[in-house]
């Protein structure tokens, strides 16, 4: 029997490494995606004969917090796990209470994904050891919520070839778009690697989105 997905993501480039990821399994079938809440929920009024969505938190008309409170109200019969480059306390104890099932970074491997969604469809809770942890202690003693960023300097020249990245060019593409040489990317993008501390174009775009650097 197939397992009947959905997914909630605005960002193209990070759209594909989540299918990139779940394409390994056969019995993975991605009905739908949306772009924003709001778009999934018009998808889902076409056609709620999904099993599991996976959801991101920022994106822009309807939020993933705000339609996982609606999916939850609507479509109980249907799983929502989190899938943010978002850990702070907030957004994991806001959308367990909105009616997440489960709570995973963008960064999870194909395997631990792929199981998280099994344990969440058999009546599990699908998160990583340190999100159990965060969320373990969220719930004996829930705080005040201030999020706080990490102070990270990017030029504007840096900024432009992240959101470029972002939507899943290559070194050439950038180079035509900005007018300058695919060598010249690539060295700017060793510098913004330095700088955010990452190892590779997928490791960036979601540390530049979590701290806000480029949308989501």
């Amino acid at each position: 029997m197939s397992i009947k997905i959905a997914i909630a993501e605005d960002n193209s480039f990070l759209l594909k490494a989540i299918l990139d990821k779940l394409g390994i399994y056969p019995e993975i079938e991605v009905k739908s995606h949306g772009f924003n809440g709001l778009e999934l929920l018009e998808k889902l009024e076409k056609d709620s004969n999904v099993h599991l969505i996976l959801m991101d938190i920022e994106m822009p008309k309807l939020n993933g917090i705000e339609t996982v409170e609606k999916i939850s109200q609507k479509y109980p019969q249907i799983k929502i796990i989190m899938l943010t480059v978002f850990d702070n306390d907030e957004n994991i104890f806001r959308a367990i209470q909105a009616g997440a099932n489960g709570y995973f970074l963008k960064e999870v491997d194909p395997p631990t994904l792929y199981q998280g969604i099994r344990d969440t469809l058999d009546g599990g809770a699908a998160m990583t050891p340190s999100i159990a942890l965060k969320t373990l202690k969220l719930l004996r003693n829930p705080p005040h919520f201030e999020e706080k960023r990490e102070e990270i300097s990017l030029t504007t020249r840096e900024i432009e070839i992240l959101e470029q990245t972002s939507k899943g060019l290559n070194y050439n593409q950038i180079g035509e778009n900005l007018f300058i040489s695919p060598k010249t990317v690539r060295k700017h993008l060793e510098n913004i690697y330095q700088k955010l501390q990452v190892h590779s174009k997928l490791e960036a775009v979601q540390k530049a989105v979590k701290n806000r650097i480029i949308e989501g």
